[in-house]
């Protein structure tokens, strides 16, 4: 015990010493006096400090690299950790007996194991570039996305019962998180990374982290291009697609996911399949490769992709998803997708999202428990429909929901509704959902016995969860209490959960919780940072997709 607190305590003395320094010369890198001070002021702010110095000690001239280097010097380190548990897991697959269960979470672990070294190397790149505010927030997001893959493999693994391969991968899996979480830390401190407003109180300014959506640009977060948004604002019939699917046969598929295989892969353009109205009784897969796909349908519920897998039946929550979108720059419009497996069937995904700038526009989303997975990374819905019952909206991306409509559907009996489920597992992601201007109400089936149940605006997933409710109209389906407890006290001084400017019947906020980490939010500079605007760099990636959207309050 004396051994492991006279390392603690040098390390706090190395962090005490060199952090004021470190802090306001932190981009010269002929600061340092030793690489010994380099590493302490670099690891200062870490979750994973012990593990940030050793990772550091391997670095030849610590002190004379600039942060950038030491970030990509730490990716390079855990894409190394990454390959081996990659190729530890295959063999683990390919050696064992496993069952149907284990054998879909291990395929999950190997697929956002890979994912992970796509995000770490897409980190490395944009260090190349760290002067650039727009690569500053994809690093930031494709860090936070690294993390959130690690997570989510464990929880896949949680549902098999004996617990081998859950004891074999979580050892390897929890040391990538930490080396990507520290990673994370670091990139907090580039210039330009999550830049308070000078105007904000610092009190709010560690409680706004909310980066990387940008400013919008007629409706539409600015990275949703222009010629993107006159497809998804341009009539069905004045646009050229490049494929088309029909259950009649009249056109060259008939299956989504056969159009979805035959489309170019890694494509620097727009690729538009257009799905007749009809009913798809299909699951379809996005690849990571499948970018710059679009979905265009003939309307919610003329066309529907509809599918049935869940937890009950096998299946893991990340694998249920009746659509899972993988590939960046996605988009939709027009069109319903339903997990149709019922709401005894628990967990049932209908839309799961793991794509950077991915839009949907006048969709649907039909399900129960967990209809919309917003997994990772930057997404935007706008004039959407979700409906559910237990945390329908959930997942770890950095998600804003304009103008949309949740409805709440009648749970089984003894249950609850609760509208979303962030998963936020660490304080430097950029991670969060906004819901700005949209309706929150309980859906036909709800409202004759609303009564006979409470509904939540959400419940903590995660230890550092936030969900923010902008300038939204709140139905008397929603309890006065506003928000539910996961587990006891777990989470509730760490969350961020926030309400501004709400209106209706439910939008009182008197008798909402008393928890630490929830406030009615009174300064409009405060709530702006949860906008497309400040939020998910919309103005930048949103501008061409033809979606409308909103960039501020």
């Amino acid at each position: 015990m004396s051994a492991l607190y006279e390392k603690r305590r040098h390390l706090f003395v190395l962090l005490t010493l060199t952090l004021a320094a470190a802090t306001s010369a932190a981009s010269d890198v002929s600061f340092y006096p030793s690489a010994e001070t380099a590493a302490a002021a670099h690891c200062d702010g870490t979750l994973y400090p012990e593990l940030c110095l050793s990772t550091l000690s391997t670095i030849p001239d610590l002190h004379k690299k600039s942060l950038p280097e030491v970030i990509s010097h730490t990716c390079n380190r855990t894409q190394t950790n990454v390959a081996a548990m990659t190729s530890n897991c295959s063999s683990y697959f390919h050696g064992r007996l496993l069952s149907a269960r284990d054998s879909v979470a291990l395929s999950d672990c190997m697929e956002l194991l890979d994912t992970t070294m796509d995000d770490l190397q897409a980190s490395i790149s944009d260090l190349q570039h760290p002067e650039m505010r727009p690569t500053v927030d994809h690093c930031m997001t494709v860090l936070s996305a690294g993390i959130t893959n690690q997570q989510t493999c464990l929880e896949g693994l949680a549902y098999q019962k004996g617990g081998d391969v859950r004891s074999y991968m979580e050892p390897g899996i929890r040391h990538i998180a930490r080396m990507v979480s520290n990673s994370l830390a670091m990139a907090k401190k580039l210039p330009g990374a999550a830049a308070p407003s000078p105007s904000t109180p610092s009190v709010q300014q560690e409680r706004q982290p909310f980066t990387g959506y940008g400013q919008m640009v007629k409706g539409f977060p600015r990275w949703v291009k222009a010629g993107d948004r006159r497809l998804l604002q341009a009539a069905p019939s004045g646009i050229n697609a490049n494929a088309v699917v029909a259950k009649d046969g009249s056109g060259g598929y008939t299956t989504v996911s056969a159009a979805v295989a035959a489309a170019p892969t890694n494509s620097n353009s727009r690729y538009v399949i257009y799905i007749k109205a009809g009913a798809y009784m299909e699951n379809v897969e996005v690849g990571k490769n499948q970018k710059n796909l679009m979905f265009i349908g003939d309307g919610i519920g003329k066309t529907v992709i509809k599918a049935s897998r869940n937890v009950v039946d096998g299946s893991t929550t990340f694998r249920s998803a009746t659509v899972a979108v993988v590939g960046n720059n996605f988009l939709a419009r027009d069109l319903t997708i339903e997990n149709s497996a019922g709401p005894s069937k628990h967990q049932a995904v209908a839309l799961r999202v793991g794509a950077d700038l991915a839009a949907f526009y006048r969709c649907s989303f039909v399900g129960y428990q967990d209809t919309l997975y917003v997994h990772s990374l930057r997404q935007f819905f706008r004039e959407c429909d979700i409906y559910g019952t237990i945390d329908f909206v959930f997942g770890n991306s950095a998600v804003v929901l304009q103008s949309c409509n949740l409805y709440a559907r009648r749970p089984m009996a003894s249950q609850s509704n609760v509208f979303t489920a962030q998963g936020r597992t660490d304080p430097n992601q950029n991670t969060g959902i906004s819901i700005q201007k949209c309706k929150v109400a309980a859906a036909s089936d709800l409202a004759a016995v609303q009564s006979s149940f409470r509904t939540y605006l959400g419940r903590p997933w995660k230890q550092y969860s936030r969900t923010v409710y902008l300038q939204s109209e709140l139905d008397s389906v929603v309890d006065p209490a506003g928000w539910l407890e996961w587990d006891g006290t777990f989470a509730l001084d760490t969350l961020y959960y926030g309400e501004y400017q709400n209106t209706g019947a439910g939008a009182s906020t008197a008798n909402r919780v008393k928890w630490k980490g929830y406030r009615v939010i009174s300064s409009s500079s405060e709530a702006s940072t949860f906008t497309v605007g400040s939020f998910i760099d919309g103005d930048v990636w949103l501008a061409g997709t033809s979606i409308p959207f909103s960039t501020g309050l």
